[in-house]
């Protein structure tokens, strides 16, 4: 697949996404709407009922106090009621001025009268009305909730218009809200306060968080589908880009082991053909050095092939350690001896420290020189100078810790955590002195790993680099 059919591919899934996501948020955004809409009209029928009831008990205070007033001052009506008579009959024969005044004078007194009886009658007191009926009121809400299947914390309250002021509330923690966020009712007026009705508050602190409860269900499943959708589609981006740039290390691997069999191939074929020349005089010293270019040829060939055996055996999980009781300085110092002459060679030279006084460690012989002989072949071939190579030993931690120093080409940042990965290979510009396949540092960390240790790298482009080696020696401590 080509990289503009893979662009185009991930756009046109990201828009896909992008759109089944935006439809799926305004569908529960549209139910989330629609609960609200079901909540309100539930809370207000609720609320009508309540507020009927509130009345009706209020009614019927109010008319049981205006019938004992009355009853107690029935005599005071009835005089009342003929002293007006007798004045109204009075008015019908008024003979001079002298009669209309004392008229008027008899009906302001009965006037002032009534209103010294009407004094007396006591208007509705809506602070100990409401005081008395709290927990009535309280229940009759509670119940009117349950009956619409409201079952969530609520606080009310009743407010007075004309002194702007809160006569009564459930608990009292939520004064402004009620004022600013409840639903509001009006109560029937009573007495003198028929232009400034009492109204009924109630509001609901966990409103939002009950409404979403109730579609839990619908935004369970759409968070799910969310992030299924968004997983796969990263899983397939990150997959895509994996298989890319395995293809990419595949080819780079195929190239690199062409061109490495082909050089030590063509150079057995040069040194064959001139064998079979006739033309060519065959001395010993001639046959010599011709058997000693196939030896040496042939070696390259059969360590390129166990480096790439050694790796396809890792990968299959078919390599089996034989683990043994070793002096870890012998082997780093026989891996020292086999790469001496390559880094004199060049100019340079191995150096060793060994410090640690625990060096007895449970391993694979075999493996774990190879490891070691991997890192010097590595720090003398990639290494643009002199090679200057340090080992050094200590104990750390119930194992041994190796350092292994170069002054070679460096590593950055962003590589150091790839290098151990197959195939990779370091990216070296316009360089192209360094030859391999990008298996020498993961077969290395996968032996490092089989024996419980741990290998990291400090580095620094063109300043060198060092690798960290740690090897637990605990299999000697518990059966030493």
């Amino acid at each position: 697949m080509n990289k503009k059919l893979t662009v185009i591919i991930i756009i046109l899934v990201s828009l896909s996404s992008i759109g089944l996501l935006s439809i799926q948020v305004y569908w529960i955004k549209s139910a989330v709407q629609v609960r609200q809409a079901v909540f309100n009209r539930d809370v207000d029928m609720a609320m009508q009922r309540v507020v009927f009831t509130i009345d009706k008990l209020r009614y019927q205070e109010y008319y049981l106090n205006s019938t004992e007033f009355y009853r107690k001052n029935l005599n005071a009506f009835a005089l009342f009621d003929s002293l007006n008579r007798d004045i109204d009959s009075q008015s019908l024969t008024l003979a001079s001025a002298n009669d209309l005044n004392l008229l008027l004078e008899k009906r302001m007194m009965l006037s002032n009268r009534y209103q010294q009886l009407f004094a007396r009658f006591k208007q509705p007191d809506d602070l100990k009305f409401f005081t008395q009926h709290k927990n009535l009121i309280d229940s009759l809400v509670r119940n009117s909730l349950s009956e619409k299947n409201i079952k969530t914390k609520y606080e009310f309250g009743i407010y007075k218009p004309i002194a702007n002021a809160m006569i009564l509330q459930k608990t009292g923690k939520y004064p402004t809200e009620l004022l600013s966020k409840s639903f509001v009712y009006n109560l029937s007026p009573l007495g003198n306060n028929i232009q400034f009705p009492l109204k009924f508050l109630i509001y609901f602190p966990q409103e939002h968080l009950f409404i979403l409860k109730k579609l839990y269900k619908l935004l369970f499943v759409s968070l799910g589908m969310f992030f299924i959708i968004i997983g796969s589609f990263s899983f397939s981006i990150v997959v895509i880009n994996r298989q890319k740039k395995l293809s990419e290390m595949k080819n780079d691997l195929i190239n690199n082991m062409t061109h490495e069999f082909k050089t030590p191939i063509s150079t057995i074929s040069l040194v064959c053909e001139a064998l079979k020349d006739k033309d060519v005089k065959k001395s010993d010293d001639v046959y010599n050095s011709y058997v000693s270019v196939i030896d040496e040829e042939n070696k390259r060939l059969r360590t390129m092939a166990e480096h790439i055996l050694r790796s396809a055996t890792i990968e299959t999980g078919k390599l089996k350690l034989h683990k043994e009781t070793l002096d870890l300085h012998e082997i780093l110092q026989n891996a020292v001896n086999s790469k001496k002459i390559n880094a004199e060679s060049k100019g340079g030279k191995i150096s060793t420290e060994f410090n640690a006084e625990k060096s007895t460690i449970f391993a694979d012989r075999v493996h774990l020189t190879n490891v070691f002989v991997n890192m010097l072949d590595n720090a003398i071939k990639y290494n643009l100078h002199e090679p200057v190579i340090s080992i050094s030993t200590r104990n750390l931690q119930e194992g041994i810790l190796v350092d292994i120093a170069d002054n070679g080409i460096g590593i950055s940042k962003t590589n150091q955590s790839k290098i151990f990965d197959k195939l990779y290979r370091v990216h070296t510009g316009n360089v192209h002195n360094f030859k391999g396949f990008g298996l020498g540092l993961s077969y290395v960390k996968a032996i490092v790993e089989q024996h419980k240790g741990k290998i990291t790298v400090d580095s620094e482009l063109e300043k060198g680099s060092v690798f960290h080696i740690y090897l637990p020696n605990e299999k000697i401590i518990s059966h030493g």
